[in-house]
């Protein structure tokens, strides 16, 4: 029943498509049908994934398959794709709404159909990425999601910026596959199938070691692992914004769930591959949280926090890894489940951001950080939502984010008295490396949200703004309720984490207080919002019918402060900096004041992306010669046979060398 109602989720999804497609030049028609078709597809595969993740036993696995000249195009959901089907139709039904607010008012001005019917294929291609069983149908719907993201991303094709970003996308998309491509071919050749049960059949390969360590670079491409993220800083900012929130939110988390996938035919994972994952997620986490707390772009900012996130996620797989290859069932569990919970945690506080970073651009026009300023005032909604989202990112109680990472404490604090010394020092360093990512992911949101949103106006077009529509404002709201409402819940939303996370671990059973005392502090979250939610209550009781009067805050002595006196971005994260600038490509521009009476005088610093420097020139090599294959599109047809016949011959010789034990 699950698999069918999936696979009505994906043929509504399909035929949303076509739908927005034949709707051609009437925008406002397309957006409705693209939405609602989406709509309709998340609340059925929410029921689905969350029914069968809550009622049905971790090991069933429903499977249909169809006859192709590649084998079987087979399908099937087990505990891990009910999971991440939850998380894609979850973020994907409040994106699809919110993007019926924020793409309303470019009726009219720019073809709509596009956009909506691609969004909807991405989702339908996450979908079946998640239930492919078969090698092949796995990379077919990967590379539909590429193609789908990233003409997603070049929505606004006519900036510069936004055709370079998409085409960086591209190739990094594509360089990833390669990689996928050659790991499960190794895979096929050594169970003799592309099934996934003749991967889990045949056994562990003797060169597992190479295997993962193309799936890590070959995932890791898609998840945003530091360096292989070049990509991601970019096209996030250049997507719309409801794209944004579905790309970070989702997306990237296939790279999550290909990397998982891949790992439950190598084997039980040695312990190096743990100390690896650590180390991917350690790297991973700081820089993304440094780099953005340099931003001043509120988009990018996002973006690199992205990176910071998949981090957190490897840091829980780690331990998951190290767990398992020591037989430490309480670790293993905790660091899976951590990773896990922190896949979906990540997908509804990272959305809700996106969202609120795509009402303020939609209210003022500018994503400038230092253009913007008291925004709480003018856009009240966007305000509170995007508060709630920056403090559930940074881990903070009563949140989501906090119940995920105080998994991953959990499983790092158990594995110092259960592990080996030397392994136990590797997973004992994941808790202050998280701790740090903390604090300055605390930090860059107190920025984000203090140059943003308090204050005063530093444009006219701050000045101006109101608050989003309400189709706008309603997904803000409702992720904000479920950040809120899985902080608060935290044991039983465990409860949806139980089966995958225990077919990770190889475990039957959860092991007894794997999780610690989150059930104790859950009560204390409870307290907590209770209290607040009674001072704000008392506080309009006591201020009903009062006279409320607002006044300028002390200005320091200064008799007329300007908008320009407060603190900016880059002042604010200075201090914060000045330790890591070793981290950054630092750039600094000067020009000193010159002659008795100087026009003016012009100190600027920038802090850029070491590894966008070293990585983005292959990038754009691979852009160039890749673009000379448009030579080949002439449009002559016997040349057209003639590189069929060619590939035609070159895979007989390849079989026939296989054949005769050649290869």
């Amino acid at each position: 029943m699950t698999l069918r109602l999936v696979l009505l989720a994906v043929a509504v999804l399909v035929t949303g498509t076509v739908a927005t497609a034949l709707c051609g030049r009437r925008d406002r028609s397309a957006l409705g049908v693209g939405t609602v078709a989406a709509a309709v597809a998340s609340l059925l595969g929410i029921g689905a994934s969350a029914g069968a993740l809550l009622g049905a036993p971790r090991t069933a696995t429903v499977v249909a398959s169809w006859a192709a000249p590649v084998g079987e195009l087979r399908v099937g959901v087990d505990a891990l794709s009910a999971f991440f089907l939850l998380c894609v139709f979850t973020v994907s039904g409040l994106s699809a709404v919110y993007g019926a607010g924020y793409l309303r008012p470019s009726a009219g001005t720019r073809r709509l159909a596009p956009v909506v019917a691609f969004f909807q294929l991405l989702v339908a291609a996450m979908v079946v990425v998640v239930i492919a069983r078969d090698a092949v149908l796995f990379l077919a719907a990967w590379e539909l999601m590429s193609i789908a993201s990233f003409f997603l991303v070049g929505f606004e094709s006519e900036r510069e910026e936004v055709r370079s970003a998409s085409i960086t996308y591209l190739v990094a998309s594509h360089a990833g596959v390669v990689l996928l491509i050659l790991f499960f071919a190794l895979l096929g050749q050594h169970a003799g199938s592309f099934g996934f049960e003749a991967f889990l059949d045949a056994g562990v390969p003797e060169y597992a070691g190479a295997l993962f360590v193309l799936a890590l670079v070959g995932f890791g491409t898609k998840a945003g692992f530091w360096p292989l993220h070049i990509w991601l800083p970019d096209a996030h900012p250049a997507a719309p914004s409801h794209v944004s929130a579905l790309m970070s939110g989702v997306m990237i988390k296939m790279g999550i769930y290909g990397l998982v996938r891949a790992l439950t035919f190598l084997g039980p994972p040695p312990s190096s591959w743990g100390v690896v994952m650590i180390g991917v997620g350690a790297v991973s986490g700081v820089a993304g949280v440094l780099h953005a707390l340099a931003q001043h772009d509120l988009k990018r900012l996002l973006a690199y926090h992205s990176v910071e996130n998949i981090g957190i996620i490897a840091l829980g797989l780690g331990l998951g890894m190290l767990g398992q290859s020591h037989q430490q069932p309480a670790v293993a569990f905790a660091g899976y489940a951590g990773a896990l919970l922190h896949v979906l945690n990540h997908g509804l506080f990272k959305g809700l951001l996106f969202q609120g970073a795509g009402s303020v651009l939609h209210a003022t026009g500018t994503r400038d950080v230092d253009s913007l300023g008291g925004l709480a005032r003018r856009m009240p909604v966007t305000a509170t939502c995007f508060l709630v989202g920056a403090a559930a990112i940074s881990g903070l109680p009563p949140l989501n984010g906090f119940v995920s990472e105080w998994l991953v404490f959990v499983a790092a604090f158990r594995s110092s008295g259960n592990l080996p010394a030397g392994w136990a020092v590797a997973s004992l360093a994941v808790a202050p490396v998280l701790a740090l990512i903390g604090g300055l992911a605390s930090a860059c949101f107190v920025k984000a949200c203090g140059v943003v949103f308090l204050g005063e106006p530093r444009t006219a077009a701050a000045a101006s703004a109101r608050e989003a529509g309400l189709l706008m404002r309603a997904p803000m709201v409702v992720g904000a309720v479920l950040c809120a409402a899985i902080g608060v819940a935290g044991p039983w939303v465990l409860r949806l984490l139980s089966a995958p996370a225990l077919a990770l671990a190889g475990l039957d059973v959860v092991p007894p207080d794997a999780a610690g005392p989150l059930a104790s502090v859950s009560r204390v979250a409870m307290v907590t919002v209770g209290v607040i939610l009674a001072l704000a209550i008392g506080r309009a009781l006591l201020l009903r019918g009062r006279d409320v009067r607002a006044s300028a805050t002390w200005g320091c002595g200064y008799a007329r402060p300007t908008p320009r006196m407060q603190y900016t971005a880059a002042s604010f994260a200075e201090p914060l900096l000045t330790p890591f600038l070793p981290v950054f490509r630092r750039e600094v521009h000067t020009t000193p004041p010159d002659g008795f009476f100087p026009a003016g005088s012009r100190d600027e610093e920038h802090l850029g992306d070491r590894a966008d420097a070293a990585l983005r020139p292959l990038v754009r090599g691979l852009a160039t010669l890749l673009g000379r294959t448009r030579a080949m599109e002439h449009g002559r047809i016997p040349l057209y046979l003639a590189y069929v016949l060619m590939t035609l011959l070159a895979l007989l010789a390849w079989q026939a060398a296989v054949s005769a034990g050649w290869w």
